[in-house]
């Protein structure tokens, strides 16, 4: 059984997002969970977070690929409402599975990449953008300033080459999106902000 948390809005939901975690994390990661409660509780958006495989089998690192897209494919089948738009996304490792659900025709209404791993720490040389290109789905990435997973100047020209896709930079925000000198439930809101202008009304 996959572990799933939902946040829940009153009433029917203008849209329905699902996370998944970063690679060492789970369900409860800080972020992921403010975004939610968030999300629910001031916009409408029933938010649902998942586990991948490897961390309900009690594993901290990612385990096969294809286990974990089949895992965000079935979460996000089980969670369609008729009617009601689909997102899918999460937080590094997390938003990269859904992109490549999406690159692979996972039908979406947009993608939502926290701190999006565009390459290794320190080998900006390899990057994970080829099947980028594939995704017709709109595409939010939300990426703090000094994340070490995303050099800036690559990052501007990876979005530059994409037609369906808009950068919100977090000024200062490591790949958590912590900010030295800012309250977490501040950076928190912004990101909020920022999910909630992406999904049309």
């Amino acid at each position: 059984m996959t572990t799933l948390v939902t946040d829940s809005p009153h009433g029917k939901p203008r849209a329905v997002l699902i996370l998944g975690h970063g690679a060492g994390g789970d369900v409860n990661d800080p972020l992921l969970a403010a975004v939610g409660r968030g999300l629910a509780s001031r916009h409408g958006i029933a938010v649902v977070r998942f586990n991948f495989p490897y961390r309900d089998a009690g594993r901290k690192t990612p385990g096969s690929q294809t286990d974990s897209e089949n895992a965000n494919r079935d979460v996000a089948t089980a969670q369609r409402i008729a009617g009601v738009p689909l997102y899918c996304g999460g937080k590094s490792y997390g938003g990269r599975m859904a992109s490549h659900i999406a690159s692979e025709g996972f039908e979406m209404d947009g993608l939502i990449l926290l701190s999006y791993p565009l390459h290794p720490p320190g080998k900006p040389d390899r990057l994970r953008d080829a099947h980028l290109h594939a995704i017709k789905a709109p595409m939010l990435f939300i990426q703090g300033t000094r994340d070490p997973f995303a050099q800036p100047d690559l990052l501007d020209k990876t979005i530059a080459s994409l037609k369906n896709a808009q950068l919100s930079r977090v000024e200062g925000g490591d790949h958590s999106l912590r900010v030295r000198g800012r309250k977490p439930a501040d950076v928190y809101a912004e990101v909020i902000d920022t999910i909630n202008e992406f999904v049309p009304r």
